[in-house]
């Protein structure tokens, strides 16, 4: 037996209050690579503080550990290796699945971006992983040629060509990190539950702030716009009638940004048709109604009718597609496709609603 260091040297890449442990006995494993750096399955405060922030604000786009071999636990030469992208939470997730379990962790450089979205954008991909097969030593640090890869991480891995370089055979572990324990259990084997995608209630609500609060921004720009629009008058803006006169706008954006990106996401697999734009355009307009109906509209014409079942439900539907890229509902060329369709209307609805809204004022000047 001998001393190992838990961890390496902290750099500014590794400054991310990645938990290592102390000095400990470990098995004797023949040889560790200077790099490799020990971490612990346990998650501090500062581990979920940062995943908070990872899901309600652009703290996610820095959110990185160093590219490289990481010892879970106290590994040897016959522990299993796991590869996982260098996106902290990515990183976070599979450690505190390994509890209880000696493991390598090899951590490729995906630009910060979890398993799925770097398979799918080639940083997750065949050259990086063996890059680091090479740069880590891997062949010296175990005996075995068995590399488990997250399943969301096939796409970007050409396995034959792997195992051609560099004499490792990639094996494609379960869906969710948690399962990590049955699947080594079961003889490396994964049953078709593992294989799947449940992607729940719970799975769709913790994204929803990554589209709310950037809608509420987006909000909050349109509101002072209408509060603008409406307090205009002939003889000079009158804010005691923007607000007045603004409510029914006010409250009518505010269910479209609720309806687009926190109830469609929501109710994702139970509204018809399988585009975001048209789930999202569907319930924009039952939000629409609730809000006409609920609502004292002082100039109720029929400019703003033809704007209020025209523009929200639109707008409803545009922050309901950027909840594409949050799940596992459609890839790459279905959001394209979508796309090509959905922006010509989203521009066109915008022309016409501004058009409208010059014709409410003009019918509130009293000109038409």
């Amino acid at each position: 037996m001998k001393n190992v260091s838990c961890c390496g040297p902290q750099t500014k890449d590794t400054s991310d209050n990645l938990p290592c442990c102390t000095k400990q006995e470990a098995p004797e494993i023949g040889f560790i690579p200077s790099i490799v750096s020990r971490v612990s399955a346990e998650w501090t405060w500062m581990d979920y503080l940062g995943q908070i922030r990872c899901r309600v604000s652009s703290f996610r786009n820095s959110y990185t550990v160093k590219p490289g071999l990481y010892a879970a636990g106290n590994p040897d030469k016959n522990s299993d290796v796991f590869v996982s992208a260098n996106y902290k939470m990515s990183f976070d997730i599979l450690r505190r699945a390994l509890k209880d379990i000696n493991a390598w962790i090899l951590v490729l450089d995906t630009k910060g971006i979890n398993v799925w979205c770097a398979a799918g954008k080639g940083t997750f991909g065949t050259d990086e992983l063996i890059k680091r097969i090479d740069a880590s030593q891997l062949e010296k640090t175990v005996s075995h040629k068995r590399i488990i890869a997250p399943q969301l991480g096939a796409p970007g891995i050409a396995a034959h060509i792997v195992q051609q370089k560099t004499g490792f055979r990639i094996s494609y572990g379960p869906i969710d990190a948690r399962d990590i324990r049955r699947y080594v259990e079961a003889g490396y084997k994964a049953t078709e539950d593992m294989r799947r995608v449940k992607f729940t209630v719970w799975d769709r609500l913790v994204l929803t702030p990554m589209e709310l609060l950037p809608a509420l921004k987006g909000y909050v720009l349109y509101a002072l716009l209408i509060f603008f629009i409406i307090s205009l008058k002939p003889s000079g803006i009158i804010f005691k009638d923007g607000l007045a006169n603004g409510l029914p706008f006010f409250f009518l954006g505010f269910l479209a940004v609720l309806s687009g990106a926190l109830v469609t996401p929501l109710l994702l697999p139970f509204v018809p048709f399988r585009s975001f734009a048209v789930k999202g355009w569907i319930i924009g307009l039952f939000f629409t109604f609730l809000g006409i109906k609920n609502i004292t509209i002082a100039t109720p014409t029929t400019a703003f009718y033809v704007f209020s079942w025209l523009f929200f439900p639109l707008a409803s539907s545009y922050i309901a597609l950027q909840f594409t890229g949050s799940t596992v509902f459609t890839g790459m060329s279905g959001v394209k496709k979508e796309l090509r369709f959905a922006m010509p209307v989203y521009i066109s609805t915008a022309i016409i609603s501004f058009g409208l809204l010059v014709l409410f004022k003009l019918n509130q000047w009293g000109l038409l």
